[in-house]
């Protein structure tokens, strides 16, 4: 009987010592994720390097599920670039070609105004 108690205490070590194994295993590939993102954060100067669209309305460009990486950009706005911007009270942000530019003068303020490309209106 004492080679069996001896074999179960070896099964029991071998499952705690694969466990802690599939634990640092685990905690290592979250780390570098988190290492990952936090590189293309800093690479691209955006809080969100990575979007996925969620909607056909740039189709044919861009089709739900592609997944856009993002770069931030000093440079003024354009009619025609493709921006991604996020509405107030809307958690998805949105993918749209910017149509006009306007600028107030007095005050530095830019408003834009986009569609989507398979959207019939702006």
């Amino acid at each position: 009987m004492g080679w069996i108690a001896e074999h179960v205490e070896s099964i029991k070590s071998m499952k705690i010592r694969d466990t802690l194994s599939q634990l640092i295993t685990l905690g290592m590939i979250v780390s570098t994720a988190l290492i990952i993102w936090k590189a293309l954060m800093c690479l691209t100067g955006s809080e969100s390097p990575v979007v996925v669209v969620l909607s056909g309305s740039m189709e044919p460009g861009f089709k739900r599920g592609d997944i856009l990486f993002l770069h931030m950009s000093e440079a003024p706005f354009r009619a025609g670039e493709i921006v991604v911007y996020n509405v107030e009270g809307k958690p998805i942000p949105i993918v749209h070609r910017v149509i006009e530019v306007h600028e107030q003068e007095n005050s530095g303020k830019v408003d834009i105004l986009t569609k989507g490309d398979a959207n019939p209106a702006e």
